[in-house]
């Protein structure tokens, strides 16, 4: 999961999950708790999914906004 894909593509990560924003990668405290915990939950469940998934590139996961 990261916050800044291009510079996660320079160094040479395989998978990447975009996150919401460099202070608050998952989450955003202007929203509501139930709002904020559907986005984690969304996130971090596209994540595990990418770490079972097999590549053979560098792969950016597709997350809903």
């Amino acid at each position: 999961m990261c916050n800044l894909i291009p510079v996660a593509m320079t160094v040479g990560s395989n998978r990447m999950v975009p996150t919401i924003s460099i202070p608050y990668p998952l989450g955003d405290p202007n929203t509501p708790k139930d709002a904020q915990w559907k986005l984690r939950y969304h996130r971090v469940g596209v994540a595990l999914d990418a770490l079972a998934t097999d590549i053979t590139e560098q792969t950016v996961f597709k997350v809903k906004i």
